[in-house]
């Protein structure tokens, strides 16, 4: 008689060694990460030890910091907002100087004050008179008209009373011109600011500080792709240059002031 094979025992723990090699990957995987995102104990070290040394030298007061009309802070002692600083007398009187420089210039100007082709502006760069080529030279010129030399030897006067350089600056649209005299629009822009250069040193403003530049079309103020565009920028302009910084102005022809700044008031032009 043929023996009963006994059944094999079940065994019912298999899922341990399953579980525990998943919880030896997670175990794994929360090193790994860890040495990830490990702080370098060297270079934390520095930055707190810099955030410490910049916070000791800072100033205390052992009174409360009050608050402005505009909340501005005012530190015990200074009586005066933080970031806004008063402008020296020396700074006041200038400015105030260069304000009236502008008002005797813009009044020197109403023989040529023609449509708006003329316009005096004040910004932290100085007084600039910008003139429409067209009430100074002819078309393709450098030859200042007489109506346009009365008006500039009142601005000559003016610019003999005062002791800052003057900058003359020619501009020219982007049509090329090719005549004997001039080449290009660097000639004839430079040509026309030595022009009002010299007319200015014939009636006593020293040369010494007085420069011409001629810029061509480098820097329009308008479109050159039409007729409008073009005119407006020929243009030469007279800068009074200071070194005293305020908030731009525009004077109008009849000696109101506006504020703004250069290269939202400026004028159209003409050749």
């Amino acid at each position: 008689m043929r023996k009963k094979r006994e059944e094999e025992h079940e065994n019912v723990e298999r899922w341990l060694v399953s579980y525990a090699d998943f919880i030896t990957l997670l175990f794994a995987f929360f090193v790994v990460m860890y040495s990830i995102s490990s702080i370098n104990e060297g270079k934390y070290r520095v930055m707190s030890d810099s955030l410490v040394d910049a916070f000791r030298e800072m100033p205390t007061s052992d009174k409360p910091i009050q608050m402005g009309a505009k909340n501005a802070e005012i530190l015990q002692g200074s009586g005066k907002p933080i970031g806004v600083a008063a402008p020296s007398p020396e700074r006041q009187q200038a400015a105030e100087r260069m304000k009236k420089v502008a008002k005797n210039v813009l009044d020197a100007m109403q023989p040529l004050s023609q449509d708006g082709k003329v316009r005096v502006t004040q910004s932290p760069r100085g007084v600039t008179v910008e003139i429409n080529a067209s009430l100074l030279f002819s078309s393709g010129d450098a030859v200042l008209q007489p109506l346009s030399k009365e008006a500039l030897a009142a601005v000559a006067k003016v610019l003999s009373g005062v002791e800052n350089p003057i900058q003359v600056e020619g501009h020219s649209d982007n049509i090329p011109i090719n005549s004997p005299a001039y080449p290009s629009n660097w000639e004839l822009s430079s040509s026309r600011a030595g022009s009002v250069v010299r007319l200015f040193a014939e009636l006593g403003v020293p040369t010494t500080r007085m420069v011409a530049i001629g810029y061509a079309d480098n820097q329009p103020l308008d479109t050159n792709a039409t007729a409008d565009g073009r005119a407006r920028n020929r243009r030469v302009n007279v800068l009074i240059l200071n070194e005293v910084g305020g908030a731009a102005q525009e004077l109008s022809l009849q000696g109101e002031a506006r504020t703004g700044t250069p290269s939202t008031i400026a004028p159209p032009a003409a050749r």
